[in-house]
């Protein structure tokens, strides 16, 4: 269940906090509510990595043609991969509050699944930085997965994206995230 709070925020919506990396409230709003940019000026560098993953699912005929390596606009797969690294290196452009961040790795990783119709991507990257890879990691499997749909919508338009979540961070003060609380040391 979800709740607002005095400034209209939803709470309780997600299985994490609503707390930022202080653990004193939402980073991104000034003391009147207002968005602004986290000032990371003061904070050390550190290494930064994420990790997050996506799903789409379409129709036996799509799925086929993307197996086969038929689909008209080429080879989706590797156009997605090129995507969804592209657009982990552009995350501020898209995103207005993200910092400006130079990856120093991102790769994109798509797995078909015959018996569920669906592709899942995952998206991993790293950075020396003061602020985090998490929207870097979410956005390249976005994106990854929005070019599997553009190459491939002329014979389904009806696939699903979902199952947008990040894995795991790590790095920062907030230290480590492992959804389900399963890290890979």
């Amino acid at each position: 269940m979800t709740s607002s709070d005095s400034k209209g925020l939803r709470r309780g919506a997600s299985d994490s906090s609503a707390a930022g990396e202080s653990g004193a409230g939402l980073t991104h709003l000034d003391e009147s509510g207002a968005a602004r940019m986290v000032d990371v000026g003061g904070k050390a560098a550190t290494v930064r990595t994420a990790k997050a993953e996506g799903t789409i699912w379409m129709s036996a005929e799509a799925f086929d043609i993307l197996t086969e390596g038929r689909a008209a606009k080429g080879d989706v797969l590797a156009a997605a991969r090129i995507a969804a690294i592209g657009a982990a290196k552009r995350t501020w452009e898209l995103i207005p509050l993200c910092h400006v961040l130079a990856l120093e790795s991102a790769a994109a990783r798509f797995d078909p699944d015959a018996a569920r119709r669906a592709v899942r991507c995952e998206v991993s990257v790293r950075a020396l930085g003061k602020t985090g890879v998490e929207m870097e990691a979410l956005v390249g499997v976005q994106i990854g997965l929005l070019t599997i749909y553009d190459m491939l919508k002329a014979v389904d338009r009806g696939m699903t994206i979902g199952d947008v979540r990040l894995l795991e961070k790590r790095g920062g003060k907030s230290g480590t995230y492992a959804r389900g609380g399963k890290a890979k040391p």
